[in-house]
């Protein structure tokens, strides 16, 4: 199935106002889903038998501070039918808080891994995660390293880490 013919099917299920196409001339095309809308799309996508998205090759997470926000995204493929998509979720990061979406991660277990990576570098929180915890930085890591935000510390555990 070509790029078209999966959001065609996806916008007649749920409706143009739930999900935007981007096509951008040069670039891989996505859809864009809103986070209360990522699980049933996500499930669509996994179970339909027209697209038997089987395989989440990975999530990634960027930091947009021109709009305090980060955005996730999926890269979901079909091995049997041999296409792809790419979901996109751009979540508010609130004041004093972790911004939060759904784990992916009963529909795809790949997502145990790739979710707790944006959870420990861009402390990004997962719902109904069943191990939710740091997987590169230490346990008692202050801040997310990969957001634009993050100040480098001086020390940690009285070690300097800046030269």
């Amino acid at each position: 199935m070509s790029f078209d013919e999966i959001t065609s099917v996806l916008i007649s299920q749920y409706g143009a106002e739930h999900l935007q196409t981007h096509q951008p001339k040069g670039s891989q095309p996505w859809i864009e889903v809103k986070p209360e809308n990522l699980i049933p799309i996500s499930l669509t996508l996994r179970d339909s038998p027209e697209f038997w998205m089987d395989f989440l090759n990975c999530v990634s997470a960027v930091h947009l501070p021109e709009t305090n926000a980060v955005q996730l995204v999926y890269h979901l493929s079909s091995i049997p039918h041999h296409h792809n998509i790419v979901i996109k979720v751009t979540i508010p990061i609130p004041a004093n808080d972790l911004p939060e979406v759904p784990s992916v991660s009963d529909l795809w277990k790949a997502a145990l891994w790739h979710e707790r990576e944006a959870y420990d570098l861009m402390g990004i929180r997962f719902k109904n995660h069943p191990d939710l915890r740091r997987i590169l930085m230490p346990e008692d890591w202050q801040g997310y390293p990969l957001r634009k935000d993050y100040a480098n510390a001086e020390t940690y555990h009285q070690i300097r880490i800046e030269y």
